[in-house]
C-alpha cells in the first residue's frame, strides 16, 4: 500500500525518489516502471 503511495507522490511531484524510505525504494522503482516512468515520474523514452 505504502509502494502505490510514494509512487503516487513521485508522479505528483510532491516527493522525490530520494525521499523515499530505503526499505521501499526498490518497490517504488519497480511500481514506477510497470507504469513506463522512471524514477523521477517522467515517461521513459
Amino acid at each position: 500500500m505504502f509502494v502505490v503511495v510514494y509512487a503516487t507522490l513521485v508522479i505528483a511531484g510532491r516527493r522525490t525518489y530520494e525521499q523515499v524510505p530505503d526499505g521501499l525504494k526498490n518497490a517504488v522503482k519497480t511500481e514506477l516502471n510497470s507504469m513506463g516512468l522512471d524514477e523521477n515520474g517522467q515517461p521513459v523514452d
